[in-house]
């Protein structure tokens, strides 16, 4: 499992204090991408190798304006062209969790327009942060 940890800004929350439902995305984006580097992958925009095909995010609780999140990323499928990333955004003090999110990563070629094979590297990378069966 890899964690990142994000405060809420002020701008992320709605009239109510509460983080706000579209602020998640923007948290599990950020978890996705150093997911990536951690995996060896550049940033390089002419060498990007990922698509988005499917996100979803629940939330379970509440989260507020500076509160200290952790977001944990796992991969929970790895199939032939694409891999199903999970993440639990939970409170950093109370572990209390705040919101879950999946994605759905399809391996792919901007050039072509098509997706692509996983490489035997990535499935082995992959593999190292496979929730348990």
């Amino acid at each position: 499992m890899q964690e990142i940890q994000v405060q809420a800004r002020f701008g992320e929350t709605d009239a109510l204090g509460h983080i706000n439902n579209t602020s998640y995305f923007v948290y599990l984006e950020e978890a996705r991408i150093r997911f990536f580097e951690t995996l060896g992958y550049s940033m390089e925009l002419n060498d990007w190798k990922f698509i988005l095909a499917s996100t979803k995010c629940d939330f379970v609780s509440q989260g507020y304006f500076d509160q200290l999140l952790t977001v944990k990323t796992y991969v929970s499928r790895i199939g032939s062209k694409s891999f199903q990333l999970e993440h639990d955004i939970v409170c950093s003090q109370t572990q209390q969790l705040i919101a879950k999110g999946t994605a759905i990563i399809v391996y792919y070629d901007f050039k072509n327009q098509n997706s692509e094979v996983l490489p035997d590297l990535l499935k082995e990378g992959l593999k190292s942060y496979l929730l348990p069966a």
